[in-house]
């Protein structure tokens, strides 16, 4: 099979189409915490100033210094032309060697340093490659169906905790954000929406976003990949790879309880998510105050 693109996705199965910006997803959000600055883009659909936020005190996460995107494989020149303009310096991506051997290398502008910093998922990107691609629909069933692609994500997203070489990617970012090390920084995996979204919500809690507003971050991934996913979906079943392509959902959807799965984790292994960050990611009070100094106006 040739490369992937949206999530777990065969692209010899997916559209062009579905590689540009769909109308709903180039709308801006409206949370509580006011409008989410969607980037929109024809090659990628989740791409997010992390700016905006309130932290319970009151103060904002300024804009234009992190972003959080899907895979920038497939950007046009036009969408290249816009990513000059955030002026960036560093793109960070999280997924594994195999996914950009298929997926292809981010296109990125001219002057800005590409990191490689790979996050384990459990080889649940190979295995779904492998079963979508079998065309067997009683072998998808067995693998992704009754309960089974939503343990899988719980049980990547519990990784986030308790893998080393994760935390060490993730304590990473952080680091560099705080000392201002190649910000303007944008980080991505496959889809913007899994690793992505743990990193968004560890730098939103971290500078005082409270929990319910972080939640909603991660939870717009569903809002800005729905479309997208559909049309892989719906041409997974036309051309014949898959009989009942809603198997997929689970893996295409971030929840609640995904994120649930990190944060007990967290607090099984570290007391709480505070905990995570200090000892588990090695971040000492210094390096937060310098990201909150860095990220709150």
């Amino acid at each position: 099979m040739s490369a992937f693109l949206l999530g777990f996705l065969p692209a010899c199965a997916v559209p062009e189409a579905t590689a540009q910006t769909t109308a709903a997803a180039s709308r801006p959000a409206t949370t509580a915490a006011g409008s989410v600055r969607h980037i929109a883009l024809q090659g990628a659909v989740n791409v997010r100033d992390l700016g905006g936020y309130r932290t319970g005190k009151g103060r904002q996460v300024r804009y234009g210094q992190v972003f959080r995107a899907d895979a920038l494989a497939r950007l046009t020149d036009r969408d290249l032309s816009k990513l000059s303009g955030l002026k960036l310096r560093t793109v960070v991506d999280f997924r594994l060697p195999a996914e950009v051997r298929r997926d292809g290398a981010d296109r990125l502008p001219e002057g800005v340093t590409a990191a490689s910093r790979p996050v384990d998922d459990l080889g649940l990107y190979a295995r779904t490659t492998e079963v979508i691609g079998s065309k067997d629909p009683v072998e998808q069933q067995a693998a992704l169906g009754d309960g089974k692609a939503e343990r899988m994500m719980r049980s990547i997203y519990r990784t986030f905790v308790t893998n080393a070489d994760n935390r060490r990617q993730f304590a990473t970012v952080v680091r560099d954000v705080a000392r201002a090390k190649g910000t303007p920084l944008l980080y991505h995996c496959t889809s913007g929406k899994d690793r992505t979204g743990w990193m968004s919500y560890l730098l939103l809690r971290a500078v005082g976003v409270p929990a319910e507003t972080a939640e909603r971050d991660f939870l717009l991934s569903n809002t800005f990949r729905r479309e997208a996913d559909r049309k892989v979906r719906e041409e997974l079943r036309k051309s014949g790879y898959m009989r009942d392509p809603d198997l997929l959902i689970p893996l295409q959807e971030v929840r609640e309880d995904y994120l649930e799965a990190a944060l007990e984790q967290a607090e099984e292994d570290y007391g709480d998510l505070y905990g995570y960050l200090t000892e588990g990611l090695g971040l000492d009070t210094r390096t937060l105050a310098r990201l909150r100094a860095r990220l709150l106006r």
